[in-house]
């Protein structure tokens, strides 16, 4: 990156703005618009929340943490003590539905097992708070489209977790395609994969979870082979590889790998896995090549193309979200990171199943 370059992305980054040109506006400016922050109560107080969303809502210009809602008293009170969250803002899964009488809270974040969404988000819409919803953001398109209705019946906003859309190396990926001198985009390849290791957890249970690494690590390879190329796959080839140990994946796949085509003759590869290390996204085109390590990591991103590395400043993820998402809401601005972006992720999810049970090539519909 020149310094001019980086001097000018600098300063974006400094009014809470970070647009590259041409490239799709996932991003909205992240200044505040009255003194006024937007409250947020976090629905469901794991991992995700406790490290990263909560301390993200420490740096947002725009929101706050407003109030939580988990199962466990004993989180209650070291969330309620840590944060400052009065009482009457502290709320279970029971008496979850009392939040539409409470002013502080504007919008909740649902960050539970990913069956759960779909209930939480209805109950969320039905007390009139808008919706962040983490990915993917149902188990299948039919509850997607309930979902997505459901909050514009209450005339609220669904926003779906797809923090790399605020990412500027994600951002750089997104631009790659309209570079002339990139040419035709070609192919994207992309993988997500680790070692998965509590036997117990939530992600290793169909009930809880939908499926396996696909739901979970392979909705990123989605998300970017889409925005790589700007358009809708067609359809979805897919084989489920044998399992390594089929006690712990009993009830999902351990390893999937995928190739889905896209108009132009655009083919995109990728493979998930809870078994397997990988975490990258190569694009090549007619006359260039761009490639991201750590790819969909929170951070440590790093990527380089034919011609040069990529530099860009650590930023948090996280906060530029829910600033972004929080000036959806208040401003009334238009987000792509949406409902229907989460319901055609859903869609390839649930092509990509259907491929691997069936051994055949499957329409994305």
């Amino acid at each position: 990156m020149s310094q001019y370059s980086r001097r000018k992305f600098l300063q974006q980054l400094g009014a809470g703005i970070i647009l590259l040109p041409g490239v799709p506006r996932f991003v909205h400016a992240a200044v505040p618009r009255s003194d006024k922050k937007l409250g947020i109560a976090l629905i469901g107080l794991g991992s995700y929340s406790t490290y990263e969303l909560a301390p993200a809502l420490l740096e947002t210009r725009n929101c706050r943490l407003a109030g939580i809602v988990t199962g466990t008293p004993e989180k209650a009170a070291k969330w309620k003590e840590r944060y400052k969250i009065p009482e009457k803002n502290i709320y279970n899964y029971q008496n979850f539905d009392a939040i539409a009488d409470n002013d502080d809270i504007d919008a909740v974040y649902v960050v539970l097992p990913n069956s759960m969404h779909h209930e939480f988000t209805l109950r969320a819409a039905a007390a009139g708070k808008h919706v962040i919803c983490e990915k993917p953001m149902a188990v299948s398109v039919t509850e997607c489209t309930e979902m997505i209705n459901a909050c514009r019946k209450a005339g609220v906003r669904l926003l779906i977790g797809y923090r790399l859309h605020f990412d500027p190396y994600h951002q750089a990926a997104m631009k790659f395609r309209m570079s002339k001198e990139a040419g035709q985009l070609h192919t994207v390849d992309a993988a997500f994969a680790f070692r998965i290791g509590d036997p117990t957890q939530w992600r290793l249970k169909k009930s809880l979870a939908g499926g396996g690494p696909l739901m979970d690590l392979g909705i990123y390879c989605i998300q970017a082979s889409r925005y790589s190329t700007g358009s809708e796959p067609l359809t979805a080839t897919a084989t489920i590889e044998e399992k390594t140990d089929p006690k712990k994946f009993a009830e999902v796949e351990e390893t999937i790998r995928w190739q889905l085509e896209f108009p132009d003759s655009v083919t995109a590869t990728s493979m998930c896995s809870y078994n397997k290390q990988a975490n990258y996204l190569k694009l090549t085109s007619e006359n260039g090549w761009l490639e991201l390590q750590s790819a969909f990591s929170y951070g440590g991103i790093s990527g380089r193309t034919n011609t040069g590395t990529l530099d860009f400043p650590h930023i948090n993820q996280q906060a530029l979200q829910l600033d972004g998402f929080s000036r959806c809401i208040t401003d009334h601005l238009e987000s792509d990171a949406d409902g229907e972006e989460g319901r055609k992720d859903m869609k390839v999810i649930e092509a990509i199943y259907r491929s691997a049970a069936t051994g055949m090539k499957e329409s994305v519909k």
